[in-house]
């Protein structure tokens, strides 16, 4: 079953607690970390202040009749339309936000007061869920965003954290200095599909490390091709 773009929209009007699975609540803007933590972390620390920008531009070329699917898989009954409705209209800071949030419910942590995960609990994080996500990334990005496309590149990169993150433009210069990009304020990092370098998005934050982003590019979900099986 698939809905039109402007019948989606009408949905998530009127349920704006779609997001969320059954019976559990949280907030679509809390980041994987916190800006009490982020005011204290080095400047060298992707990501290393703030939360990123709750709303961005809708892509003006998307069309009326694009069709959002809603057979979204899901192992915790989460609810992926929204997810799929704001990247088939180009609102990518709030499919990133959507994402990083869905992720702290899929890893146990909501459950456990926290509104972060540790890279320890990526691996409760269900295949069935990570897969759709990703499908939903790789289709309304034409296949240049997603945890997997990251993968690719972090490899490519022979798993120098640095190097990978130049390479998927987390970085910036000023002058001569390159650092990491930043969230606070005006969000440093590009929601755009055509001007954003492949793998840029979903954004992960490395505040506390980079075991997180790591651990979610060796889940077991990318052992194969499987997660690109639509249902």
């Amino acid at each position: 079953m698939r809905l039109s773009l402007s019948s989606t929209i009408l949905l998530l009007a009127a349920n704006t607690s779609a997001f969320a699975p059954p019976r559990t609540s949280f907030c679509r803007h809390t980041a994987l970390f916190s800006t009490e933590a982020a005011a204290a972390a080095s400047s060298t620390s992707m990501a290393d202040s703030g939360k990123p920008p709750a709303h961005s531009d809708g892509d003006a070329n998307v069309k009326e009749d694009v069709e959002i699917p809603t057979v979204l898989p899901s192992d915790v009954g989460m609810d992926y339309v929204p997810l799929a409705t704001m990247l088939a209209t180009g609102q990518l800071a709030e499919a990133d936000q959507f994402t990083r949030d869905a992720l702290i419910v899929l890893a146990g942590s909501k459950a456990k007061g926290r509104d972060f995960v540790y890279f320890t609990e990526v691996k409760n994080i269900p295949s069935t869920d990570l897969a759709t996500i990703e499908r939903l990334w790789n289709k309304f990005s034409g296949g240049k965003f997603g945890y997997s496309v990251q993968k690719k590149k972090f490899k490519q990169c022979k798993e120098n954290f640095e190097t990978f993150c130049t390479k998927i433009g987390w970085t910036t210069k000023d002058g001569e200095v390159e650092r990491k990009k930043r969230w606070f304020g005006a969000s440093e990092f590009i929601y755009d599909v055509k001007k954003a370098p492949e793998g840029h998005l979903p954004l992960t934050s490395a505040l506390r490390g980079t075991s997180l982003i790591k651990e979610l590019l060796k889940h077991p979900v990318w052992d194969n091709d499987d997660w690109m099986k639509e249902p």
